[in-house]
């Protein structure tokens, strides 16, 4: 099939490699445009940029999607199919209709649940087990379109964000070269959503990312996961802020809640509303992520020192 691609980040990746792969026709691809980025701030390339220019396909990066002569640029394209992944800037009505076919959304849920910009973060804040890819036909709404095809998978007891999104973007590099084939053979039947059954991942905000000793170990573990890569699951000891990169949850509860109530090679024990969570893997401001095993050897921390919450 002849496509137009329009994704940005890393989770795009996968599914434009995999279309190209499958002998798919790349007419045009869209990416938002270079930005600062890292450290430095140095002007960055996307991914998708990157490997647009390595395979010497079309590319646009436009600021916005509302400039009649772009609309005129996608529909000299040709394309039987527009493909969306992560693209990061909404498609106005006018653009939905110039493929022949329209469009299609690789999204990191099972929709209805978790629409929106952070599906994987809110599945994984809410306690969910599963979760999956669905190809969406795109409408005006915000992840509205009736389902094409979903693919799930389970939500292991240590993903972060980061392990789960690798998972997904593979998954829906697949989920979309399949949908296309069902396409084509005529076997792709669309679904409308069940919107009783909506929610909504909305954009995680930094406070999210704070710690709530007073809370139950498994739900601040899932925190930790949670902000595991961006923003970083953070909490205050000794007035000096720690991010936690990684936790387990345990049984002691014996101290009040923020309390390191056992330092071992293992890991910090610290009391929580309800048993104890186990740092792992922790990061003072500044540093580097260190072992707590490497961390207490330049930062020596004891029972009965506490973490507390940033008022």
């Amino acid at each position: 099939m002849r496509i137009i691609f329009a994704g940005t980040p890393p989770f795009a990746a996968p599914a434009l490699q995999s279309l190209l792969n499958a002998g798919h026709e790349v007419a045009l691809v869209l990416t938002q445009p270079d930005r600062p980025a890292g450290r430095g701030m140095r002007t960055a390339s996307s991914v998708i940029k990157l490997l647009a220019q390595e395979y010497k396909l079309a590319l646009l990066q436009p600021h916005s999607l509302k400039q009649p002569e772009l609309h005129g640029q996608l529909d000299a394209a040709g394309a039987d199919i527009m493909v969306v992944a992560a693209y990061g800037i909404i498609l106005p009505s006018e653009i939905l209709s110039i493929p022949r076919l329209g469009c299609l959304n690789v999204h990191a849920s099972l929709l209805p649940r978790w629409r929106g910009a952070a599906p994987i973060q809110r599945a994984i804040l809410a306690g969910n087990r599963e979760t999956g890819i669905t190809i969406m036909q795109m409408d005006r709404g915000l992840d509205t379109g009736a389902m094409l095809l979903q693919k799930s998978i389970p939500i292991e007891q240590d993903d972060s964000a980061q392990t789960l999104h690798d998972k997904l973007a593979l998954l829906g590099a697949q989920c979309i070269v399949e949908a296309l084939a069902f396409l084509q053979q005529g076997k792709l039947h669309a679904i409308p959503q069940d919107e009783t059954a909506a929610t909504y991942a909305s954009k995680p905000e930094k406070y999210e990312a704070e710690i709530d000793w007073r809370l139950d170990a498994e739900n601040i573990n899932r925190t930790v996961r949670a902000f595991n890569p961006r923003p970083g699951a953070h909490s205050r000891i000794a007035g000096a802020p720690m991010k936690i990169w990684q936790a387990s949850t345990g049984t002691d509860s014996a101290g009040k809640p923020g309390e390191i109530v056992a330092v071992t090679r293992h890991g910090i024990v610290v009391a929580c509303g309800e048993g104890s969570l186990v740092l792992e893997i922790v990061q003072k401001s500044g540093g580097k992520k260190l072992s707590a095993a490497e961390f207490l050897s330049g930062h020596p921390l004891r029972p009965g020192d506490r973490f507390e919450r940033h008022e």
